[in-house]
């Protein structure tokens, strides 16, 4: 695996080195010789490599990629460049137009936020083609909970934005006294209209952030 940068590699050093982390790796050897998996290998930790670790602003979870094809690529709620927005990304664009005015994209690369802050983590960092949740059982749970608590140990005054059930049960992990948790309903149609439109996470995460002597992130993709 290529070096991460960015502080990465020195956080995540442990995790990497762990015996949880290579039966990961044994897994995703098997899946990815003989199976359709996403994202491509190369796209799995866009989400580190975009985002230093000392640039944090905020941190989005997001449950596992999309599991069709030319979707995913390492961001969470992310797709590439040209490909249909998703149902739940359409509805975080309702929001940020609510939130802040800021006229919806038509591009569903969240590319921009990455490199101005916002870590778009997924709690499983692959999927198999069709087949949502298909690696949830494979280890990522014990990676990815570990890289919040590092994040919440090695960071100040970061917003961490938790849409839907999946992501509101890692709220344990974070330390509030140092942090600002957002907790919502997910953006998914499913149940969005259940406290997600309205929950103004975009204005609540740049308030906190100004009043913390950071610069704001800038939402617009446009």
């Amino acid at each position: 695996m290529k070096p991460l940068n960015g502080g990465w590699d020195e956080l995540l050093a442990p995790l990497f080195a762990d015996e949880r982390y290579q039966k990961i790796r044994e897994f995703l050897k098997y899946e990815y010789s003989h199976h359709i998996v996403y994202p491509d290998m190369y796209d799995l930790y866009n989400c580190f490599r975009y985002t230093p670790l000392s640039e944090i602003k905020a941190v989005i979870l997001g449950q596992d990629p999309y599991h069709n094809e030319g979707q995913a690529h390492g961001l969470c709620f992310s797709v590439k460049p040209g490909v249909k927005l998703p149902p739940s990304l359409v509805n975080i664009y309702k929001e940020i137009e609510s939130d802040l005015n800021i006229k919806e994209p038509d591009c569903g690369d969240l590319t921009k936020w990455a490199k101005d802050g916002v870590l778009l983590l997924n709690t499983t960092l692959t999927v198999r083609e069709h087949q949502a949740n298909s690696h949830s059982g494979c280890g990522w749970s014990w990676f990815t909970d570990s890289v919040i608590k590092l994040i919440s140990e090695n960071t100040n005054n970061v917003v961490f934005i938790l849409w839907g059930g999946n992501a509101r049960s890692k709220a344990p992990l974070i330390d509030k006294s140092k942090h600002l948790v957002l907790q919502s309903a997910h953006p998914s149609p499913l149940s969005a209209f259940n406290g997600f439109f309205g929950s103004k996470p975009f204005s609540k995460t740049n308030e906190y952030l100004i009043a913390h002597g950071k610069q704001p992130i800038n939402w617009d993709l446009n």
